[in-house]
Order: C-alpha cells, then structure tokens, then sequence
C-alpha cells in the first residue's frame, strides 16, 4: 500500500488562509465554524482570546483549541502567531470602471493563490511524485471541465520531457486507459474539488490496476485524495459564480511546473535530447 503523502501538519512561511481553507473539508461542523472565523477575522484575529473565538463560533473553548490542531498548530497561541506574522496584500484599489475593478480583482486572486501554494504543496510529497513520474513506464492524464486545460498542459510538459503520455480527451476513453495501466504506471489526475466522479473514477480504476495515482488539486481531504498515493495540494480557492476561478488553475498550473521542474533534474540527458526534439519541432512550425 502506498504512502499518502499531502500537505504536511507542521506550520511555515505562507498563506494562512490558504492552508486553512485547504484543510476545511475534512473538520467536523463545529470545527468548521471555528475555521470560518479564523477565515473571517484574519490579521485581527490577535486581538481575540480563545474563548472570543469559541463565542464567535457558537462552540467551547475546547473545540477551538482541537480545531487549531487539527490545522496543524500546537494550539490557540501558535495560530495566533502565524495570524499576525501573515499579512495579505492589499485589496484592489476602488475604480470606477467595472472592466478596471475585474481585472484588480482577478490579479489580487491570482496573486493570493501563488502566495498560497508554497503554504499547502508539501515539498516531499512534490518529491515522490516526481520520482513516480519518472519511473513511470506510461503516464495517464484526466481531469474534466476547467481542470483539462491544466491536464493538457500537464501532459504536454511530461511528453516533452520523454514521458510516454496518454491524456484521453473523455471519461471513457480516460477509464480504460487508467485500467489499463502497468503496475509501473502512473496516473496524473486534477481535479479544483477533488470530487468530480468522472476523475475519481478514473483513479479507482488505476489503483486498482495497481498503478500509482498522483493527484493535483485544492483540498487536502476529498474522494480523489483519498484514491492517491501522492497529493499535492496547490490552491483551496473558492468557486465564483458555480465556477473555479482563474487563481485556482494558475497554483495548479505552479504544481505542474514544479513536478516538471524536478523531473528534469531526475532525468538530465533524457530530458535535453527530448526538449531538443521538441525546440526542432517547434521552430518548423514558426514563421
């Protein structure tokens, strides 16, 4: 059985709300309520006592000081520090024209984000994916929706550094292909909620192919989580309007680039012979 590696339990340098929100599906209902709070009171959250917390959240002391370690701190003081030494950019300055507001808004997200992947994406667990993907004999890419424009990103990168790749343009087709899969094989899945079925699915049949499963998403504890072997957590965005943000697919598009990143200095001379062949053939078709 493989070691699920996700975003590790200690406390670092990053973005507090982002590691709080990637953590916010697997609390229990009050615990969540404690969560939110932290969320909703951020910097100002030093000026609060545990039981200001406790009063804000509808819940016991007790609970607030469980929920701060189940989010990785020792305790309500450990929290509190990480609260203050955080300090988010400044919101978007207020314009008149509603095209210059989107645009602000859509960059401070966007920013947000980036600063939240160094805070929830585990660099060890980074590591073993990497490795994974680097003895791989085949590697399957799924993902659905606004994720696939990630997935085929994703998949243009390990082919090009010498993977043999296969990222199935349906669920179907994606299914078979992760059945498929040699116990040396390794399915790359993506998915913002790590609950669509369709990517689910296709993990589950690879697991059970006995490949290893490596996924990319936004939440520490979800059904695809579940199914992996490698987890990196990279975002915990919200949805806007029913949809994943920008920001979301930019700290998963990071991961990528990081996995890649990595995976070139696994492989050196396989990975320059192969990028070569993809410079040739990129530079015939340019004008």
């Amino acid at each position: 059985m493989e070691q699920n590696s996700a975003t590790g339990g200690t406390t670092g340098t990053g973005s507090l709300p982002a590691r709080v929100r990637a953590r916010l599906p697997e609390l229990r209902e009050t615990e969540a309520r404690v969560a939110r709070v932290v969320l909703d009171q951020g910097a100002a959250l030093v000026h609060l006592s545990v039981s200001d917390v406790a009063a804000l959240a509808g819940t016991a002391s007790s609970t607030v000081v469980r929920t701060c370690q189940r989010l990785g701190f020792r305790g309500f003081q450990e929290l509190k520090i990480e609260a203050a030494r955080h300090t988010a950019p400044p919101p978007p300055p207020p314009v008149d024209e509603p095209a210059a507001h989107a645009l602000a808004a859509t960059l401070h997200a966007s920013r947000d984000a980036l600063d939240g992947v160094a805070a929830t994406l585990d660099p060890a667990a980074l590591t073993a994916a990497a490795e994974a993907l680097h003895s791989a004999s085949r590697v399957v890419v799924v993902a659905a929706g606004l994720s696939g424009a990630v997935a085929l990103d994703a998949a243009y990168r390990l082919r090009a550094l010498g993977c043999t790749v296969d990222a199935p343009p349906d669920p179907l087709t994606a299914q078979l292909a992760a059945a498929q899969l040699p116990p040396d094989g390794v399915l790359l899945a993506i998915s913002h909620t790590g609950a669509t079925r369709t990517t689910v699915d296709a993990a589950r049949r690879a697991r059970q192919a006995g490949a290893t499963v490596v996924t990319v998403t936004s939440y520490a504890r979800s059904p695809l989580s579940e199914t992996s072997g490698h987890v990196l957590v990279a975002g915990g965005q919200d949805l806007v309007f029913g949809l994943e943000t920008s920001a979301s697919r930019i700290a998963h598009l990071a991961a990528v680039d990081a996995l890649t990143h990595l995976l070139m200095g696994l492989r050196p001379e396989t990975a320059r012979r192969h990028l070569d062949l993809s410079a040739d053939i990129t530079a015939d078709h340019a004008y």
